[in-house]
């Protein structure tokens, strides 16, 4: 049998925008701060002179060069591992990638750094081989901002690949630098179009599930440019709106909120406190960030208490809301737990992390073996400019990244309190209790239930456990200080 191969160009191919600038730009921005990807916008307009020129691979050299110089190999890789995929998977052209998928041997060709793009396209693109320019990289691990070799030897290293047999198909663009068409048996160029009798079993690619990075919009030189004119707004405009949280009556916090931009959108009946009873509501929360109890505390009017697992100090001393910082210790967990609902309403998110995409996490069964008083809370944001949340970063800055959006909404869906029949008390398991809980939430939202945990996604992230070694406060204000200093001055 002969195996069907194809040869494909990432850029203006598999994905839509034929310009990677906007990757180097979140590279820039994520790897190392806003000075190098203020650098680097500044130095656009040079990029696209050459461009104009028809010198392409100067303005790449330039691309990499001042997105990469200095930065160690390793931060590199751990962008493209956990942030770029995400703006990946959303500029990609499903008609190509149906086209492309179709064939046995897959090869994708990009001009960008290897390491930028193989991991997405192996895991999400499901390609066998990638062949871009090489990073060079020194002895001690940092990059040289330059290219090892040649841009133009791509093609012969694509034919390297196909020594016995030619590729069956090429796709790319007819302005393509590449010139790999010559050694394939047919080729297509976008647009693309599929026989909708080819029942192929693999519909789309690989779906992103965990990411990381703080910015929201994959940053073209535009949006670049108004992240940077926002940013010393937006950080002002944190200040003040952490200040309203911490000094004032958690009953005025939501008319106040909204002069300042914030907006709460509130779906089904809030449950009225519970009087004269031995213990008090839980409220079990999907956990899109560490505002979710803040938000829901702000709703109901009164301050509810809120299990945490791995949030930073100086959220803690933040936060308007009591927080009961838990060991996950299973036995000493369930103590702090009980004991917290004896004396009134908690919130706890079983989840035990967040999650931005449309997913929800497996949840632990241990709030389902405390207490049969169980409200489900749906809970969902939205977001212009900056994530709330951050796996490989610095968590005391979550709070602030979130209230630097300029008009943050927060979604709040309460569902009905579980019948007893729903509960352990009918002899129901924890655990079905708790994926009965997980399924509903995700009907609610038109979210998809996995059984991916905290550890798959720090592991996917971070590279570690999800464990979390607390530095001291004083250690967190300098981050935040040294992160917002080009600002201050």
């Amino acid at each position: 049998m002969v195996m069907e191969s194809v040869v494909s160009e990432l850029e203006g191919t598999l994905l839509k925008d034929p310009d990677p600038f906007s990757y180097f730009m979140l590279v820039a921005f994520e790897a190392s701060g806003l000075i190098r990807f203020a650098l680097l916008l500044f130095v656009w307009p040079v990029i696209r002179f050459l461009d104009a020129l028809g010198m392409d691979d100067a303005g790449l050299k330039l691309m990499v060069f001042v997105a990469t110089v200095g930065l160690r190999a390793s931060e590199i890789e751990s962008v493209s591992r956990a942030v770029l995929p995400k703006f990946y998977m959303d500029d990609v052209d499903m008609e190509a990638w149906k086209v492309f998928s179709l064939y046995d041997k897959r090869v994708v060709v990009t001009k960008m750094p290897r390491i930028m793009v193989e991991m997405f396209v192996k895991e999400h693109l499901r390609a066998d081989e990638v062949v871009g320019s090489e990073l060079a990289v020194t002895r001690f691990g940092f990059a040289t901002g330059f290219i090892s070799g040649d841009i133009t030897s791509i093609s012969s290293r694509v034919a390297k690949l196909f020594i016995d047999d030619e590729p069956s198909l090429g796709l790319g663009r007819c302005t393509s630098s590449f010139r790999f068409f010559s050694l394939c048996k047919e080729q297509m160029q976008p647009p693309f179009t599929t026989n909708e009798n080819l029942h192929n079993h693999q519909l789309r690619p690989l779906p992103v599930i965990f990411h990381d990075g703080r910015l929201v919009k994959r940053p073209t030189p535009s949006t670049a440019l108004l992240i940077l004119l926002w940013m010393p707004l937006g950080i002002i405009l944190a200040i003040i709106r952490i200040m309203i949280g911490i000094m004032l009556p958690m009953q005025a916090i939501p008319y106040v909120s909204r002069l300042f931009g914030g907006k709460i959108v509130v779906k089904g009946k809030p449950p009225p406190p519970i009087s004269g009873s031995s213990s008090g509501v839980l409220f079990v929360c999907t956990h899109r960030t560490l505002m979710d109890p803040v938000v829901l505390s702000t709703v109901l009017r009164r301050k509810i208490p809120a299990v945490t697992y791995s949030i930073s100090r100086l959220t803690e001393i933040l936060s308007p809301i009591p927080t009961v910082r838990l060991t996950r210790i299973r036995e000493v967990d369930a103590e702090k737990i009980k004991h917290e609902l004896s004396k009134g309403d908690l919130v706890v998110c079983p989840e035990g992390t967040t999650c931005r995409e449309p997913f929800l996490l497996r949840f632990s069964a241990l709030f389902a073996e405390l207490t049969d008083q169980i409200v489900p809370v749906a809970m969902n944001y939205r977001v212009g400019f900056f994530h709330a949340t951050t796996a490989g970063g610095w968590k005391a800055l979550d709070p602030i990244f979130f209230f630097m959006n300029p008009r943050p909404v927060y979604e709040v869906t309460f569902l009905n309190q579980l019948p007893a029949e729903a509960t352990c008390s009918s002899g129901k398991s924890p655990h079905d209790v708790a994926n009965y809980v997980q399924r509903i939430l995700a009907a609610t939202l038109g979210f998809e239930c996995t059984n991916f945990t905290r550890k798959d996604k720090y592991r996917v992230l971070a590279g570690n456990d999800g464990t979390v070694s607390y530095t001291s406060i004083v250690d967190q204000i300098k981050k935040v200080v040294t992160t917002f200093k080009p600002f201050l001055q």
